[in-house]
């Protein structure tokens, strides 16, 4: 098992404790994947988080505070109002947080300029999806523990399905069966088919076809190849069809909120969808199936975040062991049930998928997905794309993705 059981945790932290105050951290037979780490456990380590709720942070909270009763040492957690600028002012300003929130896209960035500390080596990395933990590889070393993961896939308003005459037979497998069920769902009153106008959303679409904005390594564009331009010839005849349209084109926010006051009978939406059906539209019935085969079969995106921790944490040690703790078996579980992740470790794919066998088609995405392109720049390049597939519906195709192949080249 990647993970430690609690009892083996509790004995290594206890000493690490025990030894901290000596001046080498621990004796030769004890350091074998801690060497060269700062140790300095009379400091406080901070957690930096960006908190999607109260349940977030109240679990975030409860595991580091359990850490810390095992470990001795302490940790207090931070919640960001602006995650983004605040890890940003902690560097500049030379007192980062120890522990936080890694968006992949920050990577990069603060990989180059040793804001990070690259600690793969000092923990069992085994357990995680391989496409997960390559996002947060930099230059051949990773700087991140995925935290947890989210998928996209179809959600399907059954009140919706049944009235339209459609039976679990009718579940979509392939695009063209998309296009029939949209099209057989569509009314007056509401699109067969919803989905947000960003890269986020149909770039389920490219990989479907076998293309996307960068190969799997990230290493080269490949945003006009023949695939990635039937990708997106897919989403545009969608849109032309009227039977989809973009979450903007309902007057909602996203596609979870068309889908959630009957905009939408259908959404490319991710496991995060589940909190908002509860807490904001409890009424609507759905369920959650795997997106259709494109030519080149299935495809779907995965979005995750890391711990990341500081390359000047006076006590990179606990830093290390904290994260440890809070990606174990028991401690990723509870935060699944708390609100509402979806674990980044195939130790516990099956254990998720029977806890929550209703959301299983999220899990199995992981199996094919593909995430957003992390290298420097690409963000910037991602926001222009997304600004010209606001007019794919009468837009071109080729123009648009000629022009993100050329700014993609520009960064790669």
């Amino acid at each position: 098992m990647r993970r430690k059981t609690q009892a083996a945790l509790a004995a290594s932290v206890a000493m690490m404790t025990m030894l901290a105050g000596c001046g080498n951290g621990f004796d030769d037979s004890a350091t074998d994947t801690t060497d060269g780490l700062t140790n300095d456990s009379s400091q406080e380590l901070t957690v930096l988080i960006g908190s999607s709720g109260d349940a977030e942070t109240e679990a975030v909270r409860a595991a580091v505070e359990a850490w810390c009763e095992e470990s001795g040492q302490s940790a207090t957690v931070q919640v960001a109002n602006d995650l983004t600028q605040q890890l940003s002012q902690g560097f500049a300003g030379g007192d980062p947080a120890d522990v936080f929130y890694l968006a992949p896209e920050q990577l990069a960035g603060y990989a180059s300029n040793g804001s990070l500390l690259a600690y793969g080596d000092y923990i069992d990395t085994d357990g995680f999806y391989d496409n997960l933990l390559q996002t947060f590889t930099y230059d051949g070393e990773v700087y991140a523990a995925p935290k947890d993961v989210s998928t996209l896939q179809l959600v399907i308003n059954t009140d919706m399905w049944s009235e339209a005459g459609l039976t679990e037979d009718d579940y979509p497998t392939t695009w063209d069966e998309l296009a029939e069920v949209a099209a057989t769902l569509t009314t007056d009153e509401h699109v067969g088919l919803a989905f947000s106008g960003e890269y986020a959303r149909i770039g389920v679409f490219m990989k479907q076809a076998g293309g996307g904005l960068v190969s799997d390594d990230g290493t080269t564009a490949i945003a006009n190849t023949d695939e990635t331009v039937e990708g997106l010839q897919e989403v545009k005849t969608l849109l032309e069809s009227g039977n989809a349209a973009y979450a903007a084109d309902l007057g909602t926010g996203w596609g979870g909120e068309a889908f959630g006051t009957g905009a939408a009978a259908m959404a490319i939406e991710g496991n995060w969808l589940t909190g908002s059906m509860s807490a904001d539209y409890p009424d609507v019935n759905y369920t959650v199936v795997e997106l259709p085969e494109g030519p080149a079969g299935k495809g779907t995106m995965h979005f995750t975040n890391g711990w990341g921790i500081a390359a000047d944490s006076p006590n990179q040690e606990g830093a290390v062991s904290l994260v440890e703790y809070l990606t174990s078996d028991d401690v990723v579980m509870d935060f699944a049930e708390a609100f509402g992740i979806m674990p980044a470790s195939t130790t516990l794919a099956d254990t998720w998928k029977s806890a929550f066998p209703e959301l299983s088609a999220f899990m199995d995405g992981l199996d094919y997905s593909v995430t957003v392109p992390t290298a420097q720049g690409a963000s910037d390049v991602i926001t222009e794309f997304n600004a010209q597939i606001e007019g794919l519906k009468s837009g071109d195709v080729q123009s648009i993705l000629d022009d993100t192949q050329t700014n993609l080249e520009a960064i790669l």
